[in-house]
């Protein structure tokens, strides 16, 4: 395919978008490092000068990505993903370690985090396996090895540690379900989620109460003609009450001191309000100090440069994991709500361009792509407006970072060019 007809092809509306989310965070960015002795936007020795730097290195792979044929991407991606996980492996001999996590290549100018490849090459990797011809999801020989596919990343990732990044390899089981995995199984994640959270906040005693009324209510519910399996319904709620049982222990045994006190946060396990308080300027202190600079921010916001939380350093990492703070101080509600609609924007216009899809590893791709950003943009801005437990993980497209920008847009683009070889006209 000639570079004209890619050009006619792409997906311009996600492009613009594109372009309009790296355009802002990169203001945002300069916003939250400028100092009154700095002044070109081109000086690599700052942050926002870095940052530059890579959106121009983003755009000299976007032009890669394109030139190469498509077949490329699926032929070579069991090859990537072998080469990613070795990168992982390599951190624990030859690892850089930045704030307490080794999961940093030092390349002298920049630090490359391998994480950020794996995510590109876990993704297609996955699409490989679900689109072969010989993988059935509905057997469980293959719907292991398809979670054996997101297991091993994670695995590499989360002694660095960097429980936030492993975390997000976890929505790629999304893609699996999207291609026939038995809803079932995500109804066990989902209770397994709820029943933890439930026992953290409210006890196994009123677990166990809230258990049997709601039996109660199915019986008293169902219809005559209705029978309900007694023994199996026995057995789930023996189950539910012994993993309760069991969340004590694993969270005050297992977890660490700073996992418990951002848990117990975000819950709100602390009855004492002034205690409660104490602990949100301490453990919580950055969250604190993020919603306070964006309720700061009013409707229309301080102004560019003019956000004074900003500049005077309240928020700790505001131009990596709290970039959306700066955005809300300065630009207020208006602000915030722009850039909440380009990403659902993008997030619906990438649905409807994986949806269109005849082939279907291009679909599967998609459909990771998807998954990858959007845990990063729910959790990332839960965690800043408080709604959610810290987790490092930054703002796709927005936050500072040259590995995170190049490889997010290595995602994106990859999916963009397959798009562009699709047999099914779209809208």
């Amino acid at each position: 395919m000639s570079g004209r007809s890619i050009l006619r092809r792409i997906d311009w509306i996600s492009v613009i978008i594109y372009f309009a989310l790296v355009l802002i965070g990169w203001i945002n960015i300069y916003s939250s490092t400028f100092t009154d002795d700095q002044s070109s936007i081109f000086d690599i020795g700052t942050r926002y000068g870095k940052q530059l730097f890579f959106i121009g290195v983003s755009l000299v792979s976007i032009v890669i990505i394109m030139a190469l044929e498509v077949n490329f991407y699926e032929r070579f991606s069991s090859l990537f993903y072998l080469i990613s996980m070795v990168s992982l492996l390599g951190l624990f001999v030859f690892g850089k370690t930045i704030a307490g996590a080794t999961s940093w290549y030092d390349l002298g100018f920049f630090n490359l985090q391998p994480s950020e490849l794996a995510k590109v090459a876990t993704a297609l990797a996955l699409a490989k396996y679900l689109s072969d011809i010989q993988t059935d999801i509905k057997r469980r020989k293959d719907q292991l090895y398809a979670l054996l596919i997101i297991l091993v990343p994670a695995i590499l990732i989360i002694p660095q540690p960097d429980p936030g990044s492993a975390l997000v390899f976890f929505a790629l089981i999304f893609v699996i379900f999207r291609e026939g995995l038995p809803l079932y199984y995500l109804a066990i994640i989902l209770s397994v989620i709820l029943v933890f959270i439930m026992t953290l906040k409210f006890g196994t005693v009123w677990l166990i109460i809230g258990l049997a009324l709601l039996i109660i209510l199915l019986y008293a519910l169902k219809r005559k003609t209705l029978k309900i399996p007694v023994i199996p319904l026995s057995l789930i709620s023996v189950a539910v009450i012994l993993f309760s049982l069991s969340v004590n222990f694993v969270f005050n045994n297992v977890f660490e001191q700073r996992h418990r006190d951002r848990f117990g946060l975000w819950l709100r396990l602390e009855k004492d309000p002034k205690k409660l308080e104490q602990i949100r300027k301490s453990i919580g202190y950055n969250t604190y100090q993020s919603e306070k600079a964006i309720e700061s921010g009013g409707f229309f916001g301080k102004g560019f440069l003019e956000g004074t939380r900003t500049k005077g350093d309240f928020v700790p990492e505001q131009d990596t994991d709290y970039i959306f703070s700066t955005v809300g101080e300065e630009w207020g509600f208006l602000g915030t709500a722009t850039v909440i609609i380009l990403f659902s924007v993008l997030f619906l216009r990438l649905i409807s361009l994986a949806e269109r899809q005849k082939n279907a590893f291009a679909r599967m791709y998609g459909y990771g792509v998807i998954s990858i950003l959007l845990i990063h943009y729910f959790i990332n801005i839960g965690m800043v407006i408080g709604i959610l437990p810290t987790i490092g993980i930054p703002l796709p497209f927005f936050s500072y970072g040259g590995s995170g920008l190049l490889f997010f847009t290595i995602l994106l683009f990859i999916f963009l060019r397959l798009d562009t070889n699709r047999l099914k006209e779209g809208f």
